[in-house]
């Protein structure tokens, strides 16, 4: 009987076996596997005295697995995926200990979605570097992804077929307007929105586009009402604090919301999407892949006025 823990079988001797099978014959393994036809007869021969069986019925036509040979062809097939996959993995693990996972992202999604993402993957993979491309406008976070200059980014949906993307979050645009308004209910009226001189991002902002083509929708022109353009949303923020005017942004974008401010839903309510994409078709690192895993579990619910 065969001792296992006394066993000399090696590894080109399954490689050998499996050319054999596949190939039918000994010197057209040996060609594919780039040794001489002796050494792979020696292999197979090696092999059959090790287990104390034959593998494979000679003749002038070349080499068959007898019926024990294709059970032994089996395993040995078994084997060599299995070491594979060990190889593969030991690879991943070790390329999750170091290397860069690039992130594209719109202000808002960097300021209040990213850090308690990062704050896992670091807990998960503490070796690999988050490099963090904050961009005003949707558009530059895709065009850096399709140069290669991002892995993975933070964008609006949908957008075009060229990327794999899904969702995190819904988020409501809101009318801010000055503490001296006077409202009375969470939702303001257009009356109530265009009392106050607008402040907007500025005319080639992606969100300007929007939130035009929202109003356009609604029988509104608003060309006459903007008195600011600024795409800092920070600064439209305080300036809507300090009375210069009223605004319609993205919750998430105006967060936080000083107590003062009234933030309330349009009249025609609006919503923006925010997706995570990555380039379509493109090899990701495993580093990568493990960012987006944590990725998945951030999504939030739809955002809503209070």
């Amino acid at each position: 009987m065969l001792e296992l823990s006394n066993s000399q079988i090696k590894l080109s001797q399954l490689r050998a076996l499996l050319a054999v099978a596949e190939y039918g014959n000994f010197s057209e393994a040996a060609l594919r596997l780039d040794l001489s036809q002796s050494a792979v007869s020696h292999a197979i021969a090696s092999l059959e005295d090790e287990l104390g069986i034959l593998l494979f019925s000679r003749s002038r036509q070349g080499a068959a697995p007898t019926p024990v040979g294709e059970q032994v062809i089996e395993y040995a097939r078994q084997i060599l995926q299995l070491l594979e996959e060990m190889v593969a993995a030991a690879k991943s693990e070790k390329s999750l200990q170091s290397g860069t996972v690039r992130v594209a992202c719109i202000r808002s999604a960097a300021t209040h979605i990213l850090p308690s993402a990062i704050a896992q993957f670091r807990r998960r993979s503490p070796g690999i570097a988050i490099d963090i491309l904050e961009h005003f406008d949707h558009l530059d976070v895709e065009k850096a992804l399709r140069e290669g200059q991002a892995d993975v980014g933070f964008t609006h949906l949908p957008t075009s077929a060229e990327f794999e993307t899904w969702e995190i979050l819904r988020d409501e645009y809101v009318a801010l307007l000055p503490p001296s308004a006077n409202l009375r209910q969470n939702q303001c009226t257009w009356e109530e929105l265009f009392a106050y001189p607008l402040i907007v991002p500025s005319t080639n902002n992606a969100c300007f586009a929007t939130l035009r083509n929202h109003l356009l929708s609604a029988g509104i022109r608003i060309d006459n009402q903007v008195a600011y353009q600024v795409n800092e949303d920070s600064t439209v923020v305080s300036m809507v604090l300090q009375g210069l005017g009223a605004t319609i942004m993205p919750r998430l974008a105006a967060e936080p919301i000083p107590s003062a401010v009234h933030a309330c839903s349009l009249p025609v309510p609006l919503e923006r999407i925010i997706g995570v994409a990555v380039l379509a078709n493109t090899l990701l690192t495993p580093a990568v892949f493990s960012f987006l895993d944590v990725l998945r579990g951030v999504a939030s619910p739809p955002m809503k006025c209070a």
